[in-house]
């Protein structure tokens, strides 16, 4: 916890005298009297530090927090294990106070920690170039959506109802205010009905959009949707999760146009949903309509190697009508987080975690299916998360597994009403035998 000490009134006093006035009242003499609250701010009295520490400890104790709870919930946020490197390198204060990098002579350390995100984002992806500055998973979704329409000049794109359903909502928040058309095609056994997706393509597609996996878990078949999007000279957008693609083939591989997705489960926290971190990576062929920022290497005077701002496609820094996006937050810590956590595991590591994630899934979902409380939603392959059916209510199980210190899964019934009682859970390499045994068994207990 950081601890923040006010000005004392002998500071107060040395300020105001060196301003030349006598009172804090008179500094906001200008502001007319009738629009100032003229009362005392309703706060309790001021504590001391120490009272204010052990106030605010006992008011976090109200908060389910993952270090005393088991948590088999996903849906977009990932418990996965931050080595804690990530966290003490991160709070070292040139990185963690830097502003965006204007002046490359003295922002060589974050331009080239974002160039090093930028690199393994390719090599994860298998596409030619990345960018940085994207808020999370859903707004680079959107941002690529609006990307696909400048460069294909068309206006009419097909999403994937396995799409994540705020990422599907961000989407049409953008398209709304863009003039872009957007359609859902509906899934078939968990993913994409490519039949549906063939009929709905046309000449006016600008892009097709599917997660992989996808909201369900379930892996889906990109090579197939690229071909059908390419047939049509419309775009795939691919929206990943970043640590499958150790034991995935690569959306590159895949013949995927625009690759995106959320950089939280590389090494940051879930923080009660945020901030997120999102990332884009693209062919050569696209990269002038990037949005955001993207950091080159070259040369200094001297030979050396040297980092810059390369390209910056955003109105802060161009004409506003040649402007590809407004996007101009800078997401570089949270970039560096995840860097540090790629290098800090490095292939085989990350590869690990990505099968320890795919097989404690799985032991989990037969656990559960053999106990004959759930069956199989679907049949399809997944890879850290499953959708069961369940033989009670989901939110009353959900309660009853919180009481015993542990988060279960989503309630699909929320997001997709067909699926009365569909219960998502993730398994993250977190998840021990003895907590996925447990969950099981008191599960059972409370459908019995």
């Amino acid at each position: 916890m950081s601890s923040y000490l006010s000005h004392t009134k002998e500071e107060q006093q040395a300020m105001l005298k060196a301003m030349g006035i006598a009172s804090i009242e008179e500094l906001f003499a200008d502001i007319p009297k009738h629009v100032r609250l003229n009362r005392e701010l309703q706060l309790p009295p001021a504590l001391s530090e120490m009272e204010l520490t052990s106030y605010m400890q006992k008011l976090s104790q109200q908060n389910a927090n993952l270090d005393a709870y088991s948590c088999f919930l996903g849906a977009g946020a990932y418990d996965h294990y931050i080595p804690s490197v990530v966290g003490n390198l991160t709070a070292r204060q040139e990185f963690y106070t830097a502003y965006t990098p204007y002046q490359p002579e003295i922002s060589q350390g974050t331009l080239q920690a974002i160039f090093e995100f930028q690199s393994m984002i390719c090599e994860l992806t298998g596409m030619d170039i990345a960018n940085a500055s994207m808020y999370d998973g859903a707004t680079a979704l959107a941002e690529a959506v609006a990307m696909a329409c400048s460069h294909t000049r068309r206006n009419e794109v097909l999403i994937a109802s396995t799409l994540h359903p705020e990422s599907r909502e961000v989407i049409k928040t953008y398209a709304r205010y863009k003039g872009i058309e957007v359609k859902e095609i509906d899934y078939d056994n968990g993913s994409i009905d490519f039949g549906r997706l063939e009929a709905a393509l046309s000449d006016q597609t600008a892009a097709v959009i599917v997660q992989n996996p996808n909201f369900f878990g379930i892996i889906e078949d990109l090579g197939q949707a690229a071909q059908l999007a390419h047939h049509h000279k419309a775009l795939l957008i691919a929206s990943v999760d970043p640590i499958s693609l150790a034991i995935l083939k690569s959306p590159g591989q895949l013949a995927a146009d625009i690759v995106v997705g959320d950089g939280q489960c590389l090494g940051n926290p879930i923080s009660f949903g945020g901030p997120g971190l999102g990332f884009m990576a693209t062919s050569k062929a696209l990269m002038r309509k990037l949005p955001g920022r993207v950091v080159g290497q070259t040369t200094d005077l001297d030979g050396k190697r040297a980092f810059v701002l390369t390209l910056q496609t955003r109105e802060q820094h161009i004409r506003r009508d040649k402007a590809t996006s407004n996007i101009c937050s800078n997401q570089a810590l949270n970039a560096l987080a995840a860097t540090i956590y790629m290098t800090v595991l490095g292939k085989e590591g990350l590869k690990e975690v990505a099968k320890l994630c795919f097989n404690k899934a799985h032991y989990l979902h037969d656990q559960l299916v053999q106990s004959g409380k759930f069956t199989p939603a679907f049949s399809a392959p997944f890879f850290k998360e499953f959708v069961v059916s369940s033989a009670c209510e989901v939110e009353a199980l959900n309660n009853a597994l919180l009481s015993d210190q542990i988060i279960g899964g989503y309630g699909l019934e929320k997001s997709y009403p067909e699926l009365k009682n569909g219960w998502l859970l993730a398994v993250t390499e977190k998840r021990t035998r003895t907590e996925i045994d447990s969950l099981v068994e008191k599960a059972v207990n409370y459908c019995d």
